[in-house]
């Protein structure tokens, strides 16, 4: 079938959405790092409504590790399409904001000469808690990740998203050039301070003077994003292919919610995001915490459960009444009240959350989900576990989700069966005596602050959770939970 495409577009078949701009007027004023999936379900597609009135802010993406994307969408020219799903019902749009796909390891003089010229005045990014080669537990850069120590040994040929974003910083100041306003849109907590602390640190140890430079006169605004982009199949570049009347070699899914809140500190004046739908504000905090903590909180404790328990798909996990109950207890009784907002909406939230969870046509798998969980889980669950601690609180369903992490990263399923455990700790964790989990995960200071690890009601808690899953497995442990 013929390949998507500016001269294949006008082709698309009746009832598609299709640009409606002219891509040739659009000129590039973003550079996102880590185009993946997520990115162009959410941020581009914001970014596709607002070229509309500015054609100035067309997005020039980057990878920062692989050439998929850039393989996939060359050939398109950077266009793709976004298929919603809500059930049985389908809606089907190509997206034009993206105007170029850079491989980092292969162009990177390309890219860091795209992000120091002028017209970038955003970078953003989705590079995964990870990405930021950051200490979860104390917030600051990890001076020891091999990616750091790589790229301040070399500064000038970096490959790690701090190094690439400092090195294009350095840039522009050395040409007299404003600074860019650094963007993160991922799912950390305070995503705007962990990204000024660990740039900031990594600039300084470039060159003090670089530091100070970046610390008073770059802009890291927090965001607060959501939507849920299950990973493309075949079936689903199948069923897009039939939709679309042309081949699309990498489209994206996505359920029909799309929230992306912004705190308003730009330097410069920032790109009209509210024209597709996005809301700024000067505190993100709020949404930010409630989405962490009980979309991502949840999702995290469907996934490992879930997975442990046989299920393939998050909208199983939560089609079974046991973890329906368990999951809508865990929002209203132990998350909720943490949130120091009106119990209406947090009920209301969770009601919602809870209906998005039960939507079959995403198939969003609890694997792809419970990867990398030593960066998720202090922000997903740990911080919600010591403010319940801190009021005298019980935790009981906090527990048993951070002892089916520690179950599920240990490596061995319930059946005995090896898991394929995708984590930059797991080397780690299969050091861990699987006899003594509890003692061996609670060292990891990466991972669990020594007050919470110290802490007797947090051992007592996950160490008896992990007891019962020995005992039940994780499905009847979700049961007798409630």
């Amino acid at each position: 079938m013929t390949r998507l495409s500016t001269a294949t577009l006008g082709s698309a078949r009746p009832g598609v959405i299709v640009p409606a701009y002219d891509r040739a007027t659009v000129t590039a004023g973003i550079v996102h790092l880590g185009i993946g999936a997520f990115h162009r379900a959410h941020q581009a597609v914001v970014v596709d409504d607002l070229l509309v009135r500015d054609p100035s802010w067309g997005i020039v993406g980057a990878s920062l590790r692989r050439p998929d994307t850039k393989d996939a969408l060359a050939p398109q020219d950077g266009l793709y399409s976004v298929l919603t799903k809500d059930g049985d019902a389908r809606s089907l749009r190509v997206i034009g904001a993206v105007l170029g796909v850079l491989d980092a390891p292969r162009e990177k003089e390309h890219l860091l000469a795209q992000m120091a010229d002028a017209a970038t005045r955003v970078v953003s990014l989705t590079v995964t808690e990870k990405g930021y080669c950051y200490n979860a537990a104390s917030g600051g850069l990890d001076l020891t990740h091999a990616d750091i120590v790589a790229d301040l040994a070399n500064p000038r040929d970096p490959a790690s998203a701090a190094g690439i974003v400092v090195e294009a910083l350095r840039r522009r100041r050395e040409a007299g050039i404003a600074p860019f306003t650094v963007m993160s849109c991922d799912n950390l907590p305070h995503n705007g301070a962990v990204s000024a602390r660990v740039f900031a640190e990594f600039a300084e140890a470039v060159d003090p003077a670089l530091g100070r430079w970046v610390r008073d006169n770059v802009a890291f605004p927090a965001t607060m994003i959501d939507r849920i982009v299950p990973a493309t199949t075949d079936a689903d570049r199948g069923e897009v292919e039939a939709l679309l009347g042309l081949e699309d070699a990498w489209p994206v899914m996505a359920e029909p919610f799309l929230q992306w809140v912004i705190e308003d500190k730009f330097v410069g004046t920032a790109p009209p995001f509210e024209m597709g739908g996005a809301e700024f504000v000067t505190d993100v905090a709020p949404y930010e915490r409630m989405k962490l903590r009980m979309l991502n909180g949840t999702h995290s404790m469907m996934a490992y459960l879930g997975f442990l328990s046989g299920h393939e798909f998050i909208a199983q996990v939560i089609g079974q009444p046991a973890f329906r109950t368990f999951v809508s207890n865990a929002m209203a009784e132990e998350i909720g009240p943490t949130l120091g907002m009106p119990q209406a909406q947090t009920d209301g939230y969770a009601a919602q959350l809870l209906e998005r969870f039960s939507n079959t046509a995403l198939r969003h798998r609890t694997y792809q989900i419970s990867m990398d969980g030593s960066q998720k889980l202090p922000q997903r669950l740990l911080g919600t576990i010591t403010d319940r601690i801190a009021a005298g609180a019980p935790f009981e369903r906090l527990a048993l989700g951070v002892a089916a992490w520690m179950v599920y990263a240990g490596g061995v399923d319930e059946a005995g069966k090896p898991i394929e455990v995708q984590d930059p700790m797991r080397a780690a964790f299969a050091a861990i005596d699987p006899a003594n989990l509890l003692d061996g995960y609670l060292a990891l200071e990466r991972i669990f602050p020594r007050e919470l690890a110290g802490s007797p009601v947090f051992r007592a808690a996950v160490g008896a959770k992990l007891a019962l899953l020995r005992e039940v497995g994780a499905a009847e442990a979700v049961r007798r939970v409630g």
